[in-house]
């Protein structure tokens, strides 16, 4: 919970939900803190008091979600479960019973007795005439007058009269002594008396079932939540399994298909050494569908060994939607590898496959002194530990989003603009899911003027990027292929809300498709990452996509990430359709971010797009991808050539990649501070950094844009970056 008195909002982060109350009155907004306050003051001694049942409310902590459960747990796990379960059942009919017996002495309780109240009522009032005419003594009169009054209050009577003394009771004594005929009509009194007595019991009876329901509901309500805990924790438990399992099962497959490339490669005549090093060195995830049009050519016998795994995560990203007719960029790889040339120094020299050290351990790292005074502020501006960041920043991730540029170079191939629209909407999702297993760390932030370039021959594409502007950081890239154009400028905005931290993406994402004239354009959802100062931590993308072809209005698509939580089945679930300019839905998409995009209706659904496999050890190495593996890589080829503003560069991060955390703390620190230094000196002399391969612009609808202003690699020809004194030294 946060609060912000001068604009009297308050901020309720739920881990599933945010709130934000907006408070017009001032004493209302009183009322909600207090009461806010005290739940909190609350809920901080239960968790005192009882601090695991505390936190297994809101989550299973994190050893039993990692330990794997050997069988003869599952075992005892079912047990125990039953044995709940069974007494709750026994409770339940305990249960039944009371309350059978409740309706039973309610309705004795209500009817006959009313009944009988209201004949003694009337009795009552006649005699009450007669004693009035008989009764002369004033305390007699007094008397009679208030033992009536007492049998006219009902039910409650007896209880009133317990409290009545002796004296002024009904004494038959005293009221024989002033009236002998008052004896005999006394006689009358009696029975209602003890009726009423009888009642009272049944009352008593009646509270007393009353509590012990209330005992044994208790009781139930606690074992069906602990069962209910103690399932959720299991099913966490089992799913790490399973995951284990699919992951050996797909290094068993990828050994498999490793012992038929290299059969068929001998067979064909290729060198083995030269083989076996290309394929263990090219990324599975950038050319799927690569190694399995290799696999058409390679391997043409007819041996049951060489026919394809059953394991989707090998299928080309894309061919399941391939015209025959159609060539891509997949093909000519394919024909390459087959003839044994490799276009590039990509596949000529290869790319690493792992990084240098493993990422750190931050759980000494207390993130609550770090943060606690940060809440519902942009994280943006507040240095981190070097430890939670990842050796990449903000620059090269806007280059991980075209890991799967082959939908676009299929999308530039395809004839139908709503094929071409579910390819453009498979690119917009694939975007995402390099983030999966991402929650742990951070990027790094870019500097002013830093940059970023990416070459990659076997894609077909060329990308650079820059950081255009640090208040508000906005970070701008352009990159160009012969089949598409693509370009953004976005600012990342990030909140810290107690337990999760929102990123909020604000700009704009292009695309053209010269071969058809085509200009896309889309926005971003939000991501939010999960417990962030305790438990496992997990990220969230949510919010709604539209994708509009600027230069046709004939077709329209919008998706939408479905917001859930950890326990919900549509966690990661994207929904979507593609529409004509009559509103008309032509193709309908689902799926998750994380597994794959179909589009049509199941069970005829076809798969659009579906992630690469992950690396060996990938929870080691920051959850990366293959693709992710190869972008902080310095080729000594590059060295030359890139502009020494160039994000490979940087000391902090490259010490952060080899392992050397004091190095990359020390240098993190160095190079936060010339930043501060030349910021302040920029404001002293009133100048201003512009970037340098970037221009800001006004399009249509009066929005500011970044767009590149095609120097960059003009200037990388001639006369080359490292000949240039165009900029001041960042590190």
């Amino acid at each position: 919970m946060s609060i912000k008195k001068r604009a009297r909002r308050i901020d309720l982060d739920t881990e599933e939900h945010i709130y934000h109350l907006k408070v017009k009155s001032q004493d209302i907004f009183d009322a909600w803190v207090s009461k806010l306050r005290h739940h909190r003051l609350y809920r901080q001694n239960e968790i005192v008091r009882s601090p695991r049942e505390a936190t297994m409310r809101t989550f299973p902590p994190p050893a039993a979600i990692e330990s794997p459960q050997p069988a003869s747990s599952v075992t005892v796990l079912v047990n125990s479960v039953a044995a709940q379960l069974a007494r709750c059942q026994s409770n339940l009919t305990e249960l039944s019973r009371l309350l059978q017996s409740l309706e039973i002495l309610q309705r004795t309780q209500s009817a006959p007795n009313f009944t009988e109240m209201q004949t003694n009522c009337v009795e009552l009032s006649k005699k009450e005439k007669r004693l009035n005419r008989r009764w002369r003594t004033k305390s007699v009169g007094k008397d009679a007058k208030f033992q009536l009054q007492l049998i006219d209050s009902g039910p409650l009577w007896s209880s009133s009269l317990s409290k009545v003394p002796l004296s002024t009771s009904m004494s038959p004594i005293r009221l024989h002594s002033s009236n002998p005929n008052l004896c005999a009509e006394l006689v009358d009194f009696q029975p209602p008396v003890s009726r009423l007595t009888d009642s009272g019991e049944c009352a008593s009876d009646y509270i007393k079932l009353q509590e012990e329901f209330c005992t044994i509901a208790q009781k139930v309500h606690s074992l069906l939540k602990s069962a209910f805990n103690t399932v959720a924790i299991e099913k966490e438990k089992i799913k790490q399994i399973l995951s284990d399992q699919e992951q050996s099962d797909q290094s068993a497959q990828i050994n498999s298909l490793r012992k038929s490339l290299s059969q068929a490669g001998e067979q064909m005549g290729i060198p083995l050494t030269q083989q076996a090093s290309n394929e263990s060195r090219l990324s599975m995830s950038e050319s799927v569908s690569e190694f399995f049009d290799a696999q058409e050519v390679l391997l043409s016998a007819s041996s049951s060994e060489n026919e394809g795994s059953d394991d989707e995560s090998y299928v080309s990203d894309v061919s399941d939607n391939i015209s025959e007719d159609n060539a891509s960029v997949t093909d000519n790889v394919s024909r390459q590898m087959a003839n044994g040339d490799f276009a590039g120094c990509a596949f000529r020299n290869g790319r690493r496959t792992c990084l240098p050290a493993p990422c750190p351990d931050t759980s000494n790292i207390n993130l609550w002194n770090i943060l606690r005074n940060n809440i519902g502020k942009d994280l943006s501006k507040v240095s981190m530990p070097v430890e939670l960041n990842e050796p990449l920043n903000t620059l090269q991730r806007m280059c991980e989003e075209l890991e799967y540029s082959e939908l676009l170079d299929k999308a530039a191939e395809t004839e139908d603009p709503f094929e071409r629209m579910v390819l453009v909407a498979a690119f917009a999702v694939s975007g995402y899911s390099s983030t999966y297993y991402r929650a742990g760390s951070k990027p790094f932030n870019p500097l002013l003027g830093e940059t970023y370039e990416c070459i990659r021959e076997d894609k077909g594409f060329c990308f650079f990027s820059e950081q255009v502007s640090h208040h508000p950081p906005v970070s701008a890239c352009h990159c160009e292929s012969k089949n598409f154009t693509f370009w953004q400028d976005v600012r990342w905005k990030n909140k810290f809300w107690g337990k999760s931290m929102e990123i909020l993406p604000i700009g704009t994402v292009n695309l053209t498709i010269p071969r058809f004239g085509d200009h896309y354009e889309w926005n971003k959802v939000t991501t939010c990452v999960h417990n962030i100062l305790s438990g496992r931590r997990w990220i969230e993308h949510y919010g709604e996509i539209t994708i509009r072809n600027t230069k046709s209005s004939a077709c329209l698509c919008k998706l939408t990430f479905v917001k859930g939580n950890y326990w919900s089945s549509n966690v990661n679930e994207v929904q979507g359709f593609v529409m004509d300019q009559e509103g008309k839905v032509i193709h309908r998409l689902f799926g998750k971010w994380h597994e794959g995009l179909y589009c049509g209706v199941p069970p005829s659904a076809k798969c659009v797009w579906r992630p690469g496999s992950m690396p060996t050890d990938y929870e080691l190495y920051y959850g990366f991808t293959r693709f992710a593996i190869e972008l902080n890589e310095l080729c000594p080829e590059l060295k030359d050539v890139l502009p020494r503003t160039d994000a490979r560069f940087r000391p902090d991060q490259r010490y952060l990649e080899e392992g050397n955390l004091e190095m990359a703390s020390s240098e993190k620190q160095r190079i936060e501070d010339l930043q501060r230094t030349r910021r302040k000196w920029r404001e002293e002399n009133d100048a201003k950094q512009e970037p340098c391969f970037f221009k800001k612009v006004v399009d249509a609808n009066h929005r500011e844009r970044w767009v590149s202003n095609n120097t960059y690699w003009e200037l990388r020809k001639n006369p080359g970056f490292i000949n240039m004194e165009y900029t001041v030294s960042l590190w």
